[in-house]
């Protein structure tokens, strides 16, 4: 090797030492900056909830802050689509829920991010069983609103957080598996549903115990099903939903972490080893457990698995139901 080359070869060498410029050593001192969580709904909703209460606890295992960043619309797309474009460092990774599965089959090629290979899952994080919630003057049981629904097809009428989401499509889905029909009114929220319902206007909504939790307690609605497989410790005396009229019907809204596709595995396997340590912390699992929060324990595989599983299920009954993105 000539004199120059050597030169340029130790310079060059002295460089990267001095940068830490190797991709081997970035993913070493991975996390060395702060990373933006982007959580593709609402400030205030679920998941907004559930992704800050981790914020905080990501932050102090990782050593660096996590900022949460609000990017709503589109049933999550706009979030979702802005970390599939994201550069895959580890920096940027995305907080979202279940819609996320059922976005494929509502938007079809107008999504603006391949569902299954634009993004490398990271964690499935948490499990929320939903529950049939009726107007105080409405069905006291799940038998009795099967036969209300059975007896008058489309004369009653459920509310839901907007057209194509978890809520919409898991009342279509009960009242198909009650053998009857509904007609579906969406909101843009929850809330504003429940407070029609509770004034008589719907005759079911379908809910997770955390956002009806206070109606609830103030006795404004009726909790008469749990769609889970076994009863919630937080609602002992409501029965679940197939213990009560003998169809299947287990439906949960639920929880993941993301980051772009091409992440190197080693930032991905130190984002799940810090999402895994902070939902065992004992004061993140006693939130949980207040909210009927399931907390999942997972590898970048299950997660993966998971969400593949999800998309399969709704995606048959989207294309029946006929619904259609706002």
């Amino acid at each position: 090797m000539s004199t120059i080359g050597r030169r340029q070869l130790l310079a060059a060498s002295a460089a990267v030492a001095a940068t830490g410029a190797t991709p081997a050593a970035a993913q070493a001192n991975y996390p060395d900056k702060p990373i933006r969580m982007v959580i593709a709904f609402a400030a205030g909703g679920p998941t907004d909830v559930v992704g800050r209460l981790l914020a905080p606890r990501l932050s102090e295992i990782l050593g660096q802050q996590v900022v949460v960043e609000n990017k709503p619309g589109a049933t999550g797309n706009i979030g979702t689509a802005m970390v599939a474009d994201a550069k895959p460092d580890g920096y940027t990774i995305l907080f979202s829920a279940s819609t996320m599965a059922m976005a494929p089959a509502l938007y079809g090629k107008q999504l603006g991010y391949d569902p299954v290979n634009g993004l490398a899952a990271i964690a499935y994080v948490a499990s929320v069983p939903l529950i049939l919630l009726t107007p105080v003057d409405g069905a006291k049981s799940t038998p009795e609103l099967v036969s209300m629904l059975r007896k008058d097809p489309g004369k009653y009428s459920y509310a839901s957080s907007g057209n194509g989401g978890m809520i919409h499509l898991a009342s279509y889905l009960f009242a198909k598996r009650a053998g009857g029909d509904a007609l579906h009114v969406p909101y843009r929220g929850s809330a504003p549903g429940m407070v029609d319902m509770i004034a008589g206007r719907h005759g079911f909504q379908i809910d997770t115990l955390q956002s009806s939790k206070g109606f609830i307690d103030g006795g404004k609605v009726r909790v008469i099903g749990v769609a889970a497989d076994k009863r919630l410790p937080q609602l002992p005396d409501v029965p679940t939903i197939k213990e009560a009229t003998g169809f299947d019907y287990s439906i949960n809204t639920w929880y993941a972490a993301y980051a772009p596709a091409k992440t190197p595995r080693p930032i991905i396997d130190k984002l799940n080893a810090a999402f895994n340590q902070a939902l065992k912390q004992p004061d993140m699992m006693k939130k949980a457990d207040e909210l009927a929060i399931e907390v999942i324990i997972s590898t970048p595989e299950q997660a993966k698995q998971f969400y593949d599983s999800q998309m399969a299920f709704w995606d048959p009954i989207i294309k029946e139901s006929g619904a259609k993105p706002e």
